[in-house]
């Protein structure tokens, strides 16, 4: 019985820390958003956080965007999107500098999507 339940707790640790690292926003200055506007690329609509590339000020950018589940009740489609379309997105950088954005809102043409 033992085995069973050192496997037990083991699982339930490891289960807790990967749910607290998804979940740590700690690591983007929530204190100063930015905004940038140009065009998504590599757009993943994709679980646990979709994800998408764009190219501002000759930088590449990490975009973090909301669950697919959120930005789909919320009237984002994976088809607004793509193409190339020029974006307007806020949110909040990385505090180590990677360029990376924890996606807030996204304007798309006339329509403005929060995503938090």
């Amino acid at each position: 019985m033992k085995p069973i339940a050192f496997a037990v707790a083991t699982l339930l640790s490891v289960t807790a820390v990967v749910a607290s690292a998804h979940h740590g926003w700690s690591s983007y200055d929530e204190t100063k958003p930015i905004t940038l506007t140009g065009s998504l690329k590599d757009v993943s609509w994709s679980n646990p956080h979709g994800t998408a590339r764009m190219r501002w000020q000759g930088q590449d950018w990490d975009v973090v965007l909301a669950p697919v589940a959120r930005m789909e009740s919320r009237g984002l489609s994976n088809a607004m999107l793509s193409g190339g379309k020029k974006v307007t997105i806020t949110g909040y950088a990385r505090r180590d500098g990677i360029r990376e954005l924890r996606l807030e809102r996204i304007r798309v043409g006339d329509r403005m999507v929060e995503l938090r």
